[in-house]
């Protein structure tokens, strides 16, 4: 990492922002597929999405520790450590970083340890080679590599860039810089899913659930099509799509019982996210005050991409350096 080449003056992390903005529907249905995704598989691997973030956190002070000492571990070497080991756990910072309850954090810890996901052994937290496989990032790393080949499409098209990294390469990169970027997205990964359990919104559950419907909007072929700048990319989505999804295939999507996903899609109603028609289709909704709190959100979230982007850029030399 100190070898590390410095992304081009030419671009920051405020000017991705500004792209991002701009682009915004050409980068949209990549990240939000990406992200409903996770929470889907995350969701499959406890049935609580909670569970699985504290299983994450865990792993994570592994990148923390290679993150400090300037130690890059690729993705084979990092996951062919049998005896993954982590210091000991820390309720309180897992509750605060997490925003999850301390007595849940302690209950879904003892839960983890149960199912043999993870031993304690004195001070030291071990993985079970179970709960290796299940943490594998394989399927999200793709995803990731998707999306930041097509930002990297658009700073091609910008001039930003004339360096081409199909997802390949994307991935490959990645892989070999592993710890370092995963370090990264797990930073966003973790402010992110706090960021919503600060709002209306609250449980990673009903964010799941929201999710499907939003991605009935985004990849709408005519949709997809439509080149809009983040703001009106909302405006233009709110009743884009003529045909919604309804209780069942959500649940079928995600996993989650129906008469939970019904509970969630009650929620998303009264917070006027989305809403539902007289054949029980439900599709975006977003009214003036909803959409105001969601632009809000987003710019926030945007900004925390925008930062992954330009240190995973710089990490696998993306943009020329010179």
């Amino acid at each position: 990492m100190k070898n590390s080449s410095s992304i081009s003056n030419k671009i920051n992390e405020d000017e991705i922002f500004e792209i991002i903005n701009k682009d915004f529907s050409k980068l949209a249905p990549s990240f939000y597929c990406m992200m409903s995704s996770w929470l889907i598989r995350s969701y499959k691997v406890f049935g609580d999405i909670d569970k699985f973030l504290i299983l994450i956190y865990i792993v994570n002070k592994d990148l923390i520790f290679y993150k400090k000492n300037d130690l890059i571990v690729d993705y084979d070497t990092f996951y062919d450590n049998k005896a993954l080991e982590t210091p000991k756990i820390n309720i309180s910072d897992i509750s605060k970083d997490l925003d999850i309850p301390k007595e849940s954090v302690r209950r879904k810890v003892q839960e983890l340890e149960e199912k043999g996901v993870i031993k304690k052994t004195g001070k030291r937290i071990f993985l079970d080679s179970s709960a290796i496989v299940i943490i594998k990032a394989q399927i999200t790393m793709k995803e990731f590599s998707n999306l930041l080949n097509d930002f990297n499409k658009i700073l091609i098209d910008r001039k930003v860039t004339d360096k081409v990294f199909d997802n390949e390469k994307m991935s490959k990169s990645i892989k070999e810089n592993f710890s370092y970027c995963w370090y990264q997205f797990y930073k966003f990964l973790f402010i992110y899913t706090k960021r919503f359990k600060n709002t209306q919104i609250k449980d990673l559950e009903t964010l799941c659930v929201g999710f499907v419907v939003l991605i009935n909007t985004v990849e709408n072929k005519n949709f997809k099509k439509k080149n809009f700048n983040r703001k009106i990319y909302w405006k233009e989505a709110v009743g884009i799509v003529q045909r919604g999804v309804n209780a069942m295939s959500i649940s079928d999507i995600t996993g989650i019982p129906r008469p939970t996903v019904v509970r969630k899609l009650k929620i998303l109603i009264n917070l006027k996210i989305i809403e539902i028609n007289d054949k029980k289709l439900l599709t975006l909704d977003l009214q003036s005050i909803t959409l105001d709190l969601i632009t809000k959100i987003q710019s926030k979230n945007m900004a925390s991409m925008s930062k992954l982007i330009y240190k995973i850029f710089n990490q696998i030399k993306i943009i020329n350096s010179n």
